[in-house]
């Protein structure tokens, strides 16, 4: 009796497929690296965060001190990672967000803490932040150890211009990399460059500290053309001659470097002793007016007091710099010399030609546009 009960219940529809309730949709699933808890995490490469089964919302990284870790999601926004290193001995916490394809949301987090470093690296840089430049500076950036790591150590110096031109960066050395276009700077080039070098390993155990931005501007420009020959100098800005100068060069065996050469200082007096670039006592001068440096070795286009009018124009007689006509105590601003410094800037060029010399060193000064493009960044 109570089969047949059960066999004819339900009054009517006992022909009909009984109806299947659809299946509730799968959670996104989110996995974070490093797992939670975890110590001695590498500050580059460990890091990241995937979704399964839907795609990422939101993830933030952050410090200690609420400091958030710059990231970029893939395209099909199914993983994320950072864009740059993270500091070391520092805990992070991980948020993540993502949602499935019904739009409902999950939240995964997790906490890490980096590995210390055994030792670190500090970084120096030649462009002051917000400072308006000629056309044919360049970044240059030097370590206080040896960089082994150097592809690592580049990369995280990032560089972006507006407009958009391709900047590379070059090592002299395992301490030093410039970085410059392939030709001068546009005038009006706006650079940023982000210092990404915290918690960039440079050498086993050693790490970067530096987090940094810093912008500059490229201003007018102006590239003097000396011909240690004709015993002039052509100044040309934005394509027109200011100006052709008499000047004197280097005197034989002492010949001024050919070349293009960057001006990276001024002083309107500075002293010059010849026993610190290799001349012993031949000369040692208190107050050299209006002088700029083109190289590291001790070039420079100065002021010269001591020698006769007649000399510029007619005579090659210094230790290699290029001299203009001057007074002493650089008060005058009617000579060659004055008028030079004040329309001269840092990161102006000055190129010398028809000089019985070599083609001064690219890493002799700021003066990498003395290597081929091909080889600047080559193997590096």
């Amino acid at each position: 009796m109570l089969l047949a009960l059960t066999a004819c219940g339900g009054g009517g529809g006992g022909d009909e497929e009984p109806s299947e309730e659809e299946s509730p949709a799968a959670a996104v699933a989110i996995a974070i690296a490093p797992e939670d808890g975890a110590v001695d995490v590498p500050t580059q490469g460990e890091l990241a965060v995937t979704a399964e089964g839907g795609t990422l919302t939101e993830v933030t990284v952050a410090g200690p001190e609420g400091e958030e870790v710059a990231g970029e999601l893939t395209e099909e926004a199914d993983a994320w990672a950072p864009s740059e290193a993270l500091a070391n001995d520092t805990e992070y916490t991980v948020t993540a967000v993502g949602e499935n394809g019904e739009g409902e949301s999950e939240t995964a987090t997790a906490t890490f803490t980096t590995v210390a470093a055994d030792a670190t690296f500090s970084s120096y840089w030649n462009i002051p932040d917000g400072s308006e430049v000629g056309v044919g500076m360049e970044l240059s950036v030097t370590f206080d150890t040896a960089i082994e790591n150097t592809a690592e150590v580049r990369d995280a110096i990032q560089i972006t211009t507006d407009p958009p031109v391709e900047v590379r960066g070059h090592w002299f050395g395992n301490q030093r990399v410039d970085f410059r276009p392939e030709e001068y700077w546009e005038p009006g080039t706006e650079v940023e460059i982000r210092f990404r070098l915290r918690g960039v390993e440079g050498a086993d155990g050693v790490f970067g500290t530096l987090r940094e931005d810093v912008t500059f501007t490229v201003g007018r420009s102006q590239v003097s053309t000396v011909d240690a020959a004709a015993h002039t100098m052509e100044v040309v800005r934005d394509g027109e001659v200011l100006r052709t100068v008499p000047i004197t060069a280097g005197a034989p065996g002492t010949e001024t470097w050919n070349g293009k050469m960057v001006i990276t200082e001024k002083h309107k007096e500075t002293r010059m002793d010849g026993a610190t670039v290799g001349f012993g006592g031949e000369y040692d001068i208190p107050d050299v007016p209006h002088a700029m440096r083109l190289s590291t070795s001790g070039t420079f286009v100065h002021g010269n007091y001591w020698a006769s009018s007649a000399t510029f124009g007619s005579d090659n007689v210094s230790h290699g710099c290029v001299g203009l006509e001057d007074r002493q105590g650089a008060g005058d601003p009617n000579t060659d010399a004055a008028w030079f410094y004040e329309n001269s800037m840092i990161g102006d060029v000055v190129e010398v030609i028809n000089s019985e010399d070599d083609v001064i060193a690219p890493d002799n000064g700021i003066n990498g546009w003395n290597m081929d493009w091909a080889d600047w960044g080559a193997g590096q």
